[in-house]
């Protein structure tokens, strides 16, 4: 079965009230039109977008996806827009029809719609409704579904329907042509209803058979601001739900927000309130996750601890290790097993060695850190002079005292320890103790100064 996804994402999105293409607005970290592409990967078949306003800025978006793209020039209703992608579909291909703006669709449900489908069989996904304003209704006879009316073509009678269109169907692609061909805009919106073709499909003997969701969020589309928010706290909720399952303790699921991929390595993992990761993030085991932290594109070892409001970022966690309160991981920094970064230091583009501690106020910056090294508060790589960025070299078992500067390019010998307050601009030999240090003066006579 060769399948080709038609995505309609032409829309304006007026009610968004937005300069930001509808289906560009984001759950979770995505967009909305790819969340729907990533929800056909596992048909293995071609997507092609239909695209109208903001077309380029849409095709920016997702230049790095596999589609095939169709422009919708004039918005002429949901059967014109599917016109425009039928030159890419073949008289035998399966047709998938997904809309950008309903993006919580599970392939589960999709894979359900395709199988068992043939040339005498349309799969209509359908939702019943306790408030299904706005939706086109189906109409029955002796429970099979012989049309598709919309909410301002509806009799009073078929009003109170309440199981409703979602829009979405599978069907040979031959049949569709044929019906797509015949369809008129005689109704109140001068539009070309897709729905127009179930009531085709009946005329000609094409059974339509109905296929529901497991919640009715999957079908939601979005128009507002206020709608894509409802949808994103579903999904953070169900994501939530998906990380307990497999093995985490969330202090609050409420208060979670997951905006790319979370892997748990291992079990265990406590996750505390507040907590933002974007990207790929990838948690061992035991790992525990403080209040108000956000960690992006970063992997964590086993047993390591994330203390309150910490910033990861494009970085490497060991196993065993501790971060924060208040730390920044900036990208490129590596810690390995059992290291420490304590409150306010920053650390960028460095390897900080197996159990060296940089615990408190400082700065490291395109550093290399060896095993066992002890950085004292306030120390300081002076790393850019203010065109190029210079290494600093620090190996094994090296102490460095408080408020100590490192002036880059240098290097402290193995077991060197620098005093309190040096200024380090050349190399520190191995176990040797360094100190740059103005002479201290006490003045006896000296008078503090006093206001008149």
């Amino acid at each position: 079965m060769n399948i080709k996804t038609i995505i309609l994402a032409a829309g304006k999105g007026t009610r968004m009230k937005s300069n930001k293409a509808k289906v560009l607005h984001q759950i979770a970290g995505k967009s909305m039109l790819q969340l729907v592409v990533e929800s056909v990967d596992d048909l293995a078949g071609d997507v092609i977008v239909v695209y109208g306003h903001d077309g380029e800025q849409v095709q920016q978006a997702l230049q790095g996806l596999d589609i095939t793209w169709a422009e919708q020039n004039e918005q002429l209703g949901t059967g014109h827009a599917v016109q425009q992608a039928m030159p890419q579909v073949k008289q035998d291909d399966t047709v998938l029809i997904l809309y950008g703006d309903v993006p919580l669709i599970k392939p589960d449900t999709l894979k359900k719609m395709i199988s068992g489908l043939d040339s005498k069989t349309l799969s209509l996904l359908t939702v019943k409704l306790s408030d299904p304003s706005g939706y086109g209704r189906i109409v029955r006879s002796n429970d099979n579904i012989c049309k598709i009316v919309e909410q301002k073509d509806a009799t009073k009678e078929e009003q109170l329907i309440n199981e409703v269109n979602t829009g979405m169907m599978a069907v040979n692609g031959g049949l569709l042509a044929g019906w797509l061909s015949s369809l008129k805009n005689d109704n109140t919106q001068n539009e070309y209803y897709l729905t127009d073709v179930i009531e085709m499909a009946v005329n000609d003997g094409v059974q339509v058979k109905a296929f529901h969701p497991e919640d009715e969020y999957e079908v939601q589309g979005v128009n507002s601001k206020s709608q894509l928010n409802q949808l994103e706290r579903h999904y953070q909720t169900e994501l939530a739900e998906r990380l307990m399952d497999d093995g985490a303790t969330l202090a609050d699921k409420s208060r979670l927000d997951v905006r790319g991929n979370l892997q748990l390595k291992g079990l265990d993992t406590f996750i505390d309130i507040n907590n933002v990761f974007e990207g790929d993030v990838s948690l061992g085991e035991n790992v525990i996750i403080g209040p108000n932290c956000v960690i992006k594109n970063a992997v964590i070892g086993s047993n390591t601890v994330i203390k309150a409001n910490s910033v990861l970022e494009d970085c490497m966690v060991g196993n065993d290790c501790n971060v924060g309160p208040f730390a920044r991981l900036r990208p490129g920094t590596k810690l390995a097993n059992g290291a420490m970064v304590g409150n306010f230091v920053e650390v960028k583009k460095s390897m900080v060695g197996e159990g060296s501690k940089i615990s408190h106020l400082s700065y490291i910056g395109d550093a290399e850190i060896g095993k066992g090294v002890n950085i004292g508060a306030g120390t300081i790589t002076c790393n850019y002079d203010g065109v190029n960025k210079f290494k600093t070299v620090i190996e094994d078992g090296a102490f460095i005292g408080s408020g100590t500067q490192l002036v880059a390019p240098v290097t402290v010998g193995k077991n060197a320890t620098l005093g309190a307050g040096t200024t380090l601009s050349k190399d520190a030999p191995g176990d040797t103790l360094t100190v740059t240090r103005a002479k201290q003066l006490t003045l006896k006579s000296w008078k503090k100064p006093t206001k008149e």
